[in-house]
């Protein structure tokens, strides 16, 4: 399959993942405020689950079917990274203070658990075929299963205190009909993310051997990239609507299920433990992402107040400045 054809196809996917990562955020809003849920919770469940569909089908995909561990680990802690860095993007749309001033405290704890979440992945990696394993299953995998229900079990539970010693607002449910209505389109919208993202993994794969790339290289920044389109459409469209904590929990949230994604990943590859069969240099992105995490929850504790040539916070400059570090790395090593 020639260049030419294999990058319409990536734009055609991108295209579609994006439009549906609209239709995502604006039915997620109704159904929040028809139900009485917080955005935040939202942000963090709801759509960080769907938005991450991409990666949950391209990671099978690339472990099942194209056989290629590298391309679906590269793209779970690609993702990752790509999703902390798109929160530059995020502090530079949001007007007047640097969003750390206003983001809500919740985001801590989503931070603070993928840290924890990370730092697995980190050490599995870094071990490789040392690492304990079961059946030949990563030891890991149940205690990421188990982390992230912990952490969305605490986000909850955080949340809704913080709900209840304030104001409840109140939820305007409106008629069945128009519920209903907004179910199917939320649904149809995450039928088109999946479906999408299982067309990936093929074509990223044959973009890295058209290219002359390396499968590390195209899952960790090209494919990363497009399978986080629907966090990115997401996002802007919280924004607009005025949503700062659902942008913020979307994309930690996201990030939380990407790591869980290397879970079921290692559950369907048949070789062995997936983390042991992918090349050391992914430890690279997952130590990567761990410093831009550390850097948000500086951000969060600290809430700078200037900014950055009037642009953007000194979170953001060095969220940028690790994202760049490690593509250059990533491509430099030729995993």
């Amino acid at each position: 399959m020639n260049l030419a054809w294999l990058s319409i196809q990536f734009l055609l996917c991108a295209a579609a993942i994006a439009a549906a990562g609209f239709v995502l955020s604006r039915s997620a809003d109704t159904l929040a405020a028809a139900y009485g849920w917080g955005r935040g919770w939202v942000g963090l469940a709801l759509l960080a689950t769907v938005t991450s569909l991409p990666e949950l089908a391209s990671g099978v995909s690339a472990v099942a079917l194209v056989g290629a561990p590298n391309l679906a680990v590269g793209n779970a802690l690609g993702a990752c990274v790509v999703n902390l860095a798109f929160l530059v993007v995020v502090d530079l749309l949001q007007r007047g203070q640097p969003m750390y001033r206003e983001a809500g405290s919740t985001h801590l704890l989503s931070a603070g658990f993928g840290v924890v979440m990370l730092g697995f992945v980190t050490m599995s990696l870094v071990t490789g075929a040392a690492a304990p394993q079961f059946l030949g299953v990563g030891l890991y995998s149940p205690v990421l299963l188990a982390l992230y229900l912990l952490a969305l079990r605490s986000v909850f539970a955080h949340e809704n205190a913080q709900r209840a010693s304030g104001a409840p607002a109140a939820a305007t449910r409106p008629p069945g009909v128009r519920l209903r209505r907004e179910w199917r389109r939320f649904g149809a919208a995450a039928l088109v993310v999946l479906a999408a993202g299982t067309w990936l993994p093929g074509l990223a794969d044959g973009l890295s051997q058209a290219l002359g790339l390396s499968r590390s290289f195209v899952g960790t920044v090209f494919m990363a990239l497009v399978t986080t389109l629907p966090e990115m459409a997401v996002t802007v469209s919280a924004l607009r609507l005025g949503a700062l904590d659902m942008a913020i929990g979307n994309l930690l949230g996201s990030n939380l299920f990407n790591v869980l994604v290397l879970a079921i990943d290692d559950l369907v590859y048949t070789r062995g433990p997936l983390l042991a069969d992918a090349d050391p240099a992914h430890a690279g992105s997952a130590a990567t992402a761990l410093v831009m995490t550390g850097l948000v929850i500086v951000g969060l504790v600290m809430r700078p107040q200037g900014r950055v040539l009037r642009t953007a916070s000194w979170v953001s400059v060095g969220l940028a400045a690790a994202y760049a570090v490690n593509a250059a790395l990533i491509f430099l090593a030729g995993a």
